[in-house]
């Protein structure tokens, strides 16, 4: 065999494994978590089933629920998922409390950076805001900036995850408008739902291009085709689909999302037709697939 020929067989051979290993190395291969909200009924009944079903889907971590995190903390190590984000009442951070919340009277959001702390976590979110509490929403941020002051000071960082609401009134003044400019970038950052943003009429990638040094984690959950525009959380059961069964576009979320440098994704489905565990291995797969 000629020199050259060797030389071209060679070349030939590199070329077609570097093209592989770019074909490889394009699939979306981040870990994936599932808020366990996704789960919230079945794992009052039998948590250890249900985390040992999402660990054999493939995810390898998990964002909690406060008030389960002491019952499953010994069953998330036995199934080797990673717990690095919990969400937490709002009231620790507004002070109103939930007439209807478990946790005592006397616990603060000292206490709670404490448990996160023993817990290993990395992040804390505070998922929601009510209604009533609403109308002062740059109050609500100033409270966030507090509370995200001490979490900094412990190690730790403060997400704020939206719905749609915050997506409603005049431009310049909605409630997302009032947290990007109040929020201090050092202290909270933005947990981005995905669903929530389109529901209310916006785009999920653009939100991502323009705000992405703001959005560390992101919530991915698809949304069905015919889904009503609106500022509010009133969408119908069948709204909610899983990941790559409605009409967002994932690979481009996914792509803005890795630009952005988010760092944790999880999946989440507030309702489903049937099986969650069903509809979370149908998310996963998905996602697993999606070409970058």
């Amino acid at each position: 065999m000629s020199h050259n020929r060797r030389t071209f067989l060679k070349a030939a051979a590199g070329f077609a494994a570097a093209g592989a290993m770019a074909e490889a190395q394009a699939k979306f291969d981040k870990p994936i978590g599932v808020q366990l909200y996704t789960v919230r009924r079945q794992m009052l009944h039998d948590a250890d089933h249900i985390l040992a079903r999402i660990a054999e889907i493939g995810y390898t971590e998990v964002e909690g629920l406060e008030g389960d995190m002491e019952r499953i903390r010994p069953l998330l190590e036995k199934y080797r998922l990673k717990c690095v984000s919990v969400h937490f009442d709002t009231g620790l951070v507004t002070g109103h409390r939930d007439a209807h919340s478990s946790l005592p009277a006397s616990y603060t959001w000292d206490d709670a950076i404490r448990d996160a702390k023993s817990w290993g976590l990395e992040y804390m979110v505070i998922p929601y805001l009510p209604e009533p509490q609403r109308a002062d929403f740059a109050g609500f941020v100033d409270q966030l900036n507090k509370a995200g002051e001490k979490c900094n000071n412990a190690g730790l960082s403060l997400c704020y995850h939206q719905h749609a609401f915050e997506f409603g009134g005049e431009a310049g003044h909605r409630p997302i408008d009032i947290f990007f400019e109040k929020s201090n970038p050092k202290f909270v950052s933005l947990e981005l739902d995905v669903f929530w943003v389109s529901v209310s009429g916006n785009d999920p990638v653009e939100m991502i291009k323009r705000h992405g040094n703001r959005i560390r984690q992101i919530h991915l959950k698809d949304k069905a085709k015919g889904t009503a525009v609106m500022a509010g959380e009133g969408v119908r059961r069948e709204d909610f689909k899983e990941v790559g069964n409605g009409v967002l576009d994932f690979p481009a979320i996914l792509r803005a999302a890795e630009a952005a440098n988010v760092s944790q994704y999880y999946v989440e489905q507030d309702q489903t037709a049937g099986d969650p565990l069903d509809s979370l291995a149908q998310s996963y797969h998905f996602l697993r697939s999606v070409t970058l």
